[in-house]
């Protein structure tokens, strides 16, 4: 897929080696990984902006996983966009899923699917975060609820994040926005990694069921 994550964490010049270098034995995981800047715990591997998808098989993907998971709690793998090659050699080496979307009805319609993709490689463990989820909009019934998009996917919400300018800010600038607590942004980046850690974190903001969300079910029943 696309390499953006070393921009976003303002990481892309001290790139060297790829994910691909490891596979090919060019380089040792240590060196391809590289630490963030404010949290040494946080790392990343980029993926390999000149080679096809085909560099990297579902085994090897598997492998690579199960020997970062002796050094890290939590391996987390960006999934490139599309349900081909990419995506399904990405999910290989997972057994927790993330399905981020928006509240738009063609997203949610390919999350769906994506979910029963997953499900069909018997990846069961599944969970939503809806992204730039606008309440203005929701209370005029212009967009979908979280509980009418959570009851069309019928996956557990890990969390919504909503609209901001301030994301697009932070990602122009590289400092990731869960470092400004005073963000509803960024605390909503922090409850969902509250809850993936396992923590018990009081839901987001509650939001109205809606008429459009209502009449949007029917029809996709």
């Amino acid at each position: 897929g696309l390499r953006n994550l070393d921009v976003v964490l303002g990481l892309e010049n001290r790139i060297v080696y790829n994910l691909v270098d490891i596979i090919e034995g060019k380089c040792r995981k240590q060196q391809a990984l590289i630490r963030d800047r404010k949290l040494s715990k946080l790392a990343i591997i980029p993926a390999a902006q000149t080679r096809e998808k085909s560099a990297v098989n579902p085994e090897q993907m598997k492998e690579l996983c199960a020997d970062l998971a002796n050094d890290f709690d939590f391996v987390f793998i960006d999934c490139p966009a599309g349900i081909e090659g990419g995506f399904r050699n990405a999910v290989a080496g997972a057994s927790t899923a993330v399905v981020v979307t928006t509240p738009e009805v063609s997203a949610i319609r390919d999350a769906d699917r994506v979910v029963g993709i997953l499900e069909a490689n018997l990846l069961h463990d599944i969970h939503l975060i809806i992204n730039r989820m606008n309440l203005k909009m929701v209370k005029k019934g212009d967009m979908m609820s979280t509980q009418d998009i959570v009851a069309l996917l019928s996956i557990p919400l890990l969390g919504v994040v909503p609209e901001s300018e301030e994301v697009v800010i932070s990602t122009n600038r590289g400092v990731p926005l869960v470092h400004d607590r005073a963000s509803k942004a960024g605390r909503a980046f922090q409850n969902i990694a509250a809850r993936l850690n396992g923590e018990d974190v009081p839901p987001d903001d509650e939001q109205p069921d809606t008429f459009l969300g209502k009449f949007k079910r029917m029809l996709w029943s």
